[in-house]
This record gives structure tokens, C-alpha cells and sequence, in this order.
């Protein structure tokens, strides 16, 4: 298979298979239920539990909460309808108590270790169940924190709603949980949500998974969607033990490029894509399959009810119940340079942040033009006063920041693999199609220089030169780069069609990369880790089990999918239309959690 890198034709690009909605099969026999069976469903089941019965709606914070009531009271006429969000703190009081965590940065805050409890009035929350235990017919308890006021209700459905909905729907105006902020910039609102909400959310959210009688998608305000809880754990628990693919999603940027608009086969009607997320289980969702139509959850769900048979017991013992790697795309294809930026070192990131561990992370070049370069380490000898001077120059507006001047240029070609361990400076060049596998946490970028650039909503993208200048590791000279971070290429072993390589990343990164290169099947086995892979060259590759455990899994170039630790041994090999190329996959796994670490894979 060839990749055309042409900058002036982006048609004249290879057309990958790419699969832009993969799902997860339910259990055999379950069905989704919409429209008027959804709500007879129900009905059914509240009926079941005898008189007065109570079903209890618990939506996460972003649903739609007017549009399921109205749906409830034209379905189900003969209840009572109940707000369990009539009894929140009110909502300046509940900004007020945020600020700590919020903080009047733009874009970073504090994680918040709170639970549901904090959100609501005592008072109101005794009111309410008195309002409730007094009722004379069956009722309907809705709003996110309803299985908290009514902890023993006949029926109990999980509101689910994906990350990327929300921030969708906040770009698009709708405020935060109970916050007067509508018109207030989307990044605001997203800092709320990454720094608080979403993580109480969770929290609150992961004690219902496991008793939930029935899950809602409410991603869709005009068409909700139901499983059962049986249904939906059964989907989590057979995902945790076969390949499979989270649903990835694309955004335009002022940087974006046109190889995945191309490659990927993605809408026309954007002038451009500059990333994706297509391996990120706490940003990304999952769909689950009644062969029919599907059903959309978020991926962390998985995390959250399966992390040691999803990520095996060492890497959950390392990390807790969540996804350390992410993977995704980055397309500057005829497109411009990421923002000249820096991560923060791990003790930064714990005691500004919260965060336990940090944003390491490393490009692979998908794809390259002759001209691309990785901008990474600073060039020997640059003078770190005048430098920190230019940069603050430049951020007032007073000259651009000569980043030639001060950063290596390294030339970028297809398959290039460029560590990037944290207090590292570095930015992808112009006409690049990056691979970045890295540690997910993805929000703590410190912009240092955006090439006077404004964001595509005609505010300048924020930068965060404090933040930056107090983690860039100056002694990452050029010497020091070229000898540590770029394209340290090790073959480990080959055999009968393939070959297996450690391209990185350097030994301060917690994440091994593995590349096999081959043409008939190779052996691969997760030795009780996660592995998270993406087909990196051929047009088509099919996972398998040696002794049949879950069904052939066909993945197309560019794909990432994620083989829990569960699986244990598995092949991959040239299937369909890879049939006669070598292929390539890269792997990535957290190092030192592996049994036999270190050893060739393939024999």
C-alpha cells in the first residue's frame, strides 16, 4: 500500500476502510427499545413492583432534562413527575464552592475529590423524599443524583451521556449544571465539567452501573434509548475480553490539515480536521450493537466495572481504575504548525493539578511531506534569559517568538517515532500526520508560543508561559534529543514474516512501544496488560484467538484498538484487502507490567 504525502491534491490520497462507528455486540436476544416501547417497557417493570411504584431517572449532568420530562408526562400521563435537581444547592452558591477548584485560570483547575452529597441542600433533599413518600399514585423521580434522594426506588434507569455530546452542547450554549453561564467561553465550561462535574459524575455514576435496572442513552433529546442493566453489564463484561474499538470523534482547528478528511473518509463540509480521538476511553464512547441499531455509552464505563480484567491487575494496582494510554490523531497535513508547548513534570502535575501522574507522550508519523519537521529540545547553548524574554515578547504582542532560533528541527519522514517525556519543548510541524501515543492526561498543554495565531472562534488560543517556563528542562539540548528522543529504533527478534522493534519511548515514560512489521500472522500476547495498537501500514489486518475465545476482529489502516489484558494470546495477520503486503502495527503497553517484559513477541 502506498500513501501519496502530496500537499497540493489532497484527493490523490489513499482511502483507508476506516470504520467511523465500531460496536460492541449486547447479549444475545437483547434488544433497544425507543419511542412509545421504551416507555411501555417501563411501565411494565414499575407496574411489577405493585402500587405506587417509583421509577428514578438518574441523567448525568448534560442531559436534556426539559425533553425527557415532557416525554414522560406524554407517555406516562397517570404518574407524578418529581425534579430531583429541585432540591441542588443554588447555583451561585454552588459556583462559589467550586472556585477553589476552578480557579480563574481558563483552561486548568483543581480535580475534585468530592461526592453528589455536596451538590444538594439537606433541607431540600428531606423535603423532597417527604414530597415523594407522599404520593398517591406511582411517580417518576428525574435529574442527575435521583438514585441518592431515592435510594430504594422500584425501578432504577442510568442516564447516559458521552463527553463529547456535552461539549458539543456547550459550544452550542447550554450552560453548566445548574450555572447562569450560557454565554460564557466553551473552555470555561469544559474545565468545569473536566475538573468537577464530570468527575463527581463518575463517581456517583459507578456505584449504579452495577444495579441499575435499566440504562437510558440520552444522547439524542428527541430519541432516547433503552437497555436493560443486565444487557448493558453483559456488553461491558464481553467487551472486556475481545478486541475492540471506541468510537473516535474529529474536530477542526486553527492548525488542522486534510489526510484524515481524506483518509478516513470524513464529511467535506469543514474546511479542515486537526484531530481525533480514536483510542481514549475517558473522552471517547462506545456503541453497543442489537445488530439492528446501536446504543451509545461512554467507554470509561468499561474502565469503571472491568479495570482488572481490561487494563490486568498490575497496571490497575499502578493506576487505579483508569486508562493510562491514550492514542490519537494529529493532522497538519497542508495545514500549519502545532503550538510551540511544553508538559508538566509529574510533582507540578500533582501539586498544581491533582493529578497523579502526567502528560508524557511521544509522535509517530503517520505520514510526512518532505518539507515536516518535529520541533523538540532546545538547540545547544540558547541563553535562557533572552529566550524567556523573547517568549514573553511575543505573548505581549511585541514581536513573534523566533522559535528557529531556539528549538531543533528534526526532520520528520513516515514511521519516525519522536519521544516526548515531559519538560520537553516540541510542537508537530506543517504537512505531518501524527500518531501521538502517550499518557492520558490530554488537557495540561502549557502554550508557549501559537505562531500569532487566534483560535477558530477569533479569540486567542490561551498561553500559559508561567506554567511552562517553570517545567522546560533545560539541559534537553540538541545533543541530548537527537542521542534520547529521536527514532530509537531497536529490533528485538524476527522469524517467518515478521520482524518486532522497540521504537520508544524513553526510559523516564512509563509506556513500551512495540512495532511488528509483517506479512503472515504473528503471535502477540498481553502478558496481563492492556495493549493498545493502530494498524500503521496495509490496508487490513484480522485479530484472533488461537483457541477461539472471541470472534476474528478485522481492523483497516489507521485504526487504533484497544486488546484488554483478559485476552492474554492472540495473532494478528494480512486479512481482505492486506492480503499479500507487509503490514505494520505499533503496540503500546505500560512497561514494567508485562510478564517476560523485554522479550520478542512474535517467535
Amino acid at each position: 500500500m502506498t500513501h501519496v504525502s502530496s500537499t497540493s491534491d489532497s484527493s490523490d490520497r489513499y482511502r483507508s476502510e476506516y470504520d467511523l462507528a465500531p460496536s460492541v455486540d449486547l447479549p444475545h436476544g437483547e434488544r433497544i427499545l425507543r419511542g412509545s416501547d421504551l416507555w411501555e417497557r417501563l411501565r411494565l417493570a414499575a407496574n411489577a413492583s405493585g402500587a405506587r411504584p417509583l421509577i428514578a431517572i438518574d441523567a448525568y449532568p448534560g442531559a436534556d432534562l426539559a425533553a425527557l420530562r415532557a416525554q414522560v408526562r406524554e407517555a406516562l400521563p397517570d404518574v407524578d413527575l418529581f425534579d430531583a435537581e429541585s432540591a441542588a444547592i443554588d447555583g451561585a452558591a454552588l459556583t462559589a464552592w467550586m472556585q477553589a477548584n476552578l480557579t480563574d485560570d481558563r483552561v486548568f483547575g483543581l480535580l475534585s475529590h468530592s461526592s453528589i452529597d455536596a451538590f444538594y441542600d439537606p433541607t431540600a433533599v428531606d423535603a423532597l423524599r417527604s414530597q415523594i413518600a407522599e404520593r398517591t399514585r406511582g411517580g417518576v423521580l428525574i435529574g442527575w443524583g435521583a438514585a441518592m434522594i431515592a435510594p430504594d426506588a422500584d425501578v432504577l434507569v442510568l442516564g447516559e451521556m458521552a463527553r463529547w455530546e456535552i461539549q458539543g452542547r456547550y459550544r452550542a450554549g447550554m450552560p453548566n449544571w445548574h450555572a447562569d453561564n450560557a454565554d460564557q467561553d466553551p473552555l470555561r465550561k469544559i474545565k468545569r465539567g473536566f475538573f468537577v462535574e464530570w468527575r463527581v459524575a463518575d463517581r456517583h455514576k459507578r456505584g449504579l452501573i452495577s444495579t441499575a435496572d435499566f440504562v437510558l442513552d440520552l444522547n439524542r433529546a428527541d430519541e432516547p434509548a433503552l437497555i436493560t442493566g443486565a444487557a448493558f453489564r453483559g456488553a461491558l463484561e464481553g467487551a472486556a475480553h475481545r478486541p475492540f474499538r471506541v468510537v473516535p470523534y474529529f474536530d477542526p482547528g486553527v492548525w488542522g490539515g486534510q489526510w484524515m478528511k481524506s483518509v478516513c473518509g470524513l464529511p467535506e463540509d469543514k474546511a479542515n480536521y486537526a484531530w481525533s480521538f480514536d483510542g481514549v476511553p475517558e473522552e471517547n464512547s462506545l456503541l453497543l450493537s442489537d445488530g439492528d441499531t446501536v446504543f451509545e455509552i461512554p467507554s470509561i464505563d468499561l474502565v469503571l466495572t472491568r479495570p482488572r480484567e481490561l487494563l490486568g491487575e498490575r497496571t490497575h494496582a499502578r493506576f487505579g481504575a483508569e486508562f493510562p494510554i491514550r492514542f490519537d490523531l494529529l493532522d497538519t497535513m497542508d495545514g500549519g504548525n502545532l503550538s510551540l508547548q511544553v508538559h508538566p513534570l509529574t510533582e507540578y502535575m500533582q501539586e498544581k493539578f491533582g493529578m497523579t501522574y502526567t502528560q508524557d507522550e511521544s509522535y509517530y508519523l503517520l505520514d510526512a511531506s518532505e518539507d515536516a519537521v518535529v520541533y523538540l529540545g532546545l538547540k545547544t547553548g540558547v541563553d535562557r534569559a533572552r529566550l524567556s524574554a523573547d517568549l514573553a515578547d511575543a505573548e505581549a504582542g511585541l514581536a513573534p517568538f523566533p522559535a528557529a532560533e531556539y528549538v531543533n528541527q528534526f526532520p520528520a519522514a513516515k514511521h519516525d517515532h519522536f519521544s516526548i517525556p515531559a519538560g520537553t519543548v516540541h510542537c508537530s510541524g506543517r504537512n505531518s500526520m501524527v500518531l501521538e501515543i502517550s499518557a492520558t492526561p490530554y488537557i495540561f498543554t502549557f502554550k508557549m508560543w501559537d505562531w500569532g495565531r487566534v483560535g477558530l472562534d477569533g479569540v486567542p488560543r490561551p498561553i500559559h508561559l508561567d506554567h511552562a517556563l517553570a517545567n522546560i528542562q533545560w539541559d534537553r539540548d540538541t545533543e541530548w534529543t537527537r542521542a534520547n528522543l529521536v527514532d530509537q529504533v531497536e529490533t528485538l527478534g524476527q522469524g517467518d514474516g515478521w520482524v518486532e522493534e522497540r521504537t520508544g519511548l524513553h526510559e523516564l515514560e512509563f509506556i513500551e512501544v512495540r512495532r511488528h512489521w509483517f506479512d503472515g500472522p504473528v503471535r502477540h500476547d498481553t502478558q496481563g496488560t492492556v495493549n493498545v495498537l493502530n494498524l500503521v501500514e496495509g490496508d487490513e489486518a484480522v485479530v484472533e484467538s488461537p483457541t477461539g475465545a472471541f470472534a476474528p476482529f478485522v481492523v483497516h489502516y489507521a485504526e487504533t484498538f484497544i486488546v484488554p489484558a483478559a485476552v492474554g494470546a492472540y495473532t494478528i495477520r494480512p486479512h481482505g484487502r492486506g492480503l499479500g503486503q507487509r503490514l505494520g502495527t505499533v503496540k503500546a503497553y505500560v512497561r514494567g507490567t508485562r510478564r517476560g517484559a523485554g522479550k520478542a513477541e512474535g517467535a
